[in-house]
Parts: C-alpha cells; sequence; structure tokens
C-alpha cells in the first residue's frame, strides 16, 4: 500500500492533469464549436443570404425587363414616331450600372447598401422609361392631330365618281379657249350642294372675287397643309372659326369666273399648289382610286 504522501501526490496529479484536459476542451471548444447564440446568429445570417440570393434573381429578371422595354422603345416604337432613340447615359444617368447581382457580402450592411445601390439605379432607369413614354404618348396625339389636318375626303359627296369635270395640270380655259393651268379639281355639282371641309382646321380666309373664284373659302389646316373651296353660292363660315372634317363650310354656287355650277378645289403644300386626286384616301378603295384618276387626267376643260 502507498503511503498516504503518494496517494495525494497522485490525486493531484490526476486532478491538475483532468483540470488542463478541460480546459483544453473548452478552448478547442470556444474556437471551433459555435455558441448557442453565434449558431443563431449564423441560422439568421444564412436565412439573410438566401433571401439575398432570391432578391438577386428578381431583380435580374427587373433588369432583363426594363431592358427588353429600352429595347423595344429604342428600335420600334421611336422609329415609327420617328424620334432619335434615347442614349444609355440619359437611361442609366452618368455613371454606368453594374448589371450583375451575385457580390460576395461580408456583413449585413454592405447587403443593404448593396441592394439600395441596384434598387435605385433600376427607379431611375424606370423613370426615365416612363418619360420615354410621356414623350411617344405625345408624338401620338400629335401624329393623330396632324392625320386628322391632312385632307383626305372629297368637298362634296361623290361616292359614284360622276362630279369630277375637270382635272389638275394644263386645260383649256373655259371662255378664252387657251391652254391654262388648273390648279385644282372641279366637281360639278347641283346648286346648293353641300361643300365639306377636308380636314380639320382654321379658317383663314371667306373673301369674293369677281374675276375668280367668286365666293370662296381658305383653310389653314396646320402642318403645312391649306385647302381652297371656290364659287360658292353662300359660305357658312367666318374667319378664324376651326372646323373639323366633314363639317358644311358653304353650298356649290356659280360665282366668279365660273361657266356653271361647281366646287373648284385646291390643296395648297408648303405653299405649293398640289393635285388634289392623291389626297381622299379616306374616301376611296384602291379601285376607285384609279377610276378617279383616270376621269380627272381625261378632262380636257376646266369650269373656271
Amino acid at each position: 500500500m502507498l503511503p498516504w504522501r503518494a496517494r495525494i501526490l497522485r490525486a493531484l496529479g490526476f486532478i491538475s492533469a483532468s483540470t488542463v484536459t478541460a480546459l483544453i476542451m473548452v478552448a478547442v471548444a470556444y474556437r471551433f464549436l459555435p455558441s448557442p447564440r453565434e449558431q443563431r446568429s449564423r441560422q439568421d445570417l444564412n436565412q439573410l443570404r438566401e433571401q439575398y440570393s432570391a432578391l438577386q434573381r428578381s431583380l435580374r429578371e427587373v433588369d432583363q425587363n426594363i431592358g427588353d422595354l429600352e429595347r423595344r422603345d429604342n428600335e420600334i416604337y421611336r422609329s415609327i414616331f420617328e424620334a432619335a432613340p434615347l442614349p444609355d447615359s440619359i437611361r442609366r444617368g452618368t455613371k454606368p450600372v453594374r448589371k450583375r447581382y451575385d457580390y460576395v457580402l461580408s456583413s449585413n450592411d454592405e447587403l443593404i447598401a448593396k441592394l439600395e445601390g441596384e434598387v435605385t439605379a433600376l427607379k431611375s432607369r424606370v423613370s426615365k422609361q416612363r418619360l420615354s413614354y410621356d414623350t411617344l404618348e405625345h408624338l401620338v396625339k400629335t401624329k393623330e392631330e396632324m392625320l386628322a389636318a391632312i385632307p383626305a375626303i372629297q368637298p362634296v359627296s361623290n361616292k359614284d365618281l360622276s362630279h369630277i369635270a375637270s382635272g389638275f395640270g394644263y386645260r383649256i380655259d373655259p371662255i378664252y379657249k387657251t391652254p391654262k393651268m388648273h390648279t385644282g379639281l372641279d366637281f360639278a355639282a347641283a346648286l346648293g350642294t353641300p361643300i365639306y371641309a377636308t380636314a380639320n382646321g382654321k379658317i383663314a380666309g371667306v373673301a369674293y372675287d369677281e374675276k375668280g373664284y367668286g365666293n370662296h373659302v381658305i383653310i389653314n389646316h396646320g402642318y403645312g397643309y391649306g385647302t381652297l373651296y371656290g364659287h360658292m353660292v353662300r359660305a357658312n363660315v367666318r374667319p378664324g372659326q376651326s372646323v373639323q372634317r366633314g363639317e358644311v363650310i358653304g353650298w356649290v354656287g356659280n360665282t366668279g369666273k365660273s361657266t356653271g355650277p361647281h366646287c373648284h378645289y385646291e390643296v395648297i403644300r408648303n405653299g405649293e399648289k398640289i393635285d388634289p386626286v392623291h389626297y381622299f384616301f379616306n374616301d376611296l378603295n384602291a379601285g376607285d382610286y384609279e377610276r378617279l384618276v383616270k376621269i380627272a387626267a381625261a378632262s380636257n376643260q376646266s369650269f373656271d
């Protein structure tokens, strides 16, 4: 049997070894094994990273959708309305926008900062696109106004095309019997037949010319277009009045230099009188148009 001193020393050695071992194990545990609080923090961080990954995918989709809208805007919509494409420097600002959404994040603050940056950039692009669509909407309205201002119907009802009496070009003057430039179309019709505005516009003049157009009306349609309606028995409008296509502006007469009741009709574009036969596209199909062109070309004496 060991003496009691030896037993005490052995016990003390065992206790010391156990204590050192326990301390080492605790140190290792603290070094390599997370505490419950750390485990919760890591779980929260992992969950946050998963959510961020989902946001990354959403941001990529939004970026692609906005990119598609921008390309469609530049290549289709603006092309239709003859508007210049918006450059990327305007759409995306002076600083280039990074298109990658796969950042490696080291902290929650960095994650939030990156998200806020990308969302702000996308909001800016959406705002620019909205302004672009506002511009296109204005262009659409302008085009609609322009189309309504282009002469597009016959000034008198002429479905069977029987009222064309003389066409545009050199014709025999009915009084002097010599070739003379005829700057419009003559529509022969009964006295008092309604005469219609052929496009939207504003009345630029209502006058009487004894040796020319007689009672006549001039409409300024804007966009470089104007029309004249001559030899009326009476006008139904006043200067400065706005009129719509198809509105009655007067009635067929035989005033001024005229050899019979008719409406002398002219189309003026940018100050030049042009053949009105090409401005009845709301009235005529392709077959009627070809017939009308032949009828107008065949007439060799004007009514005025």
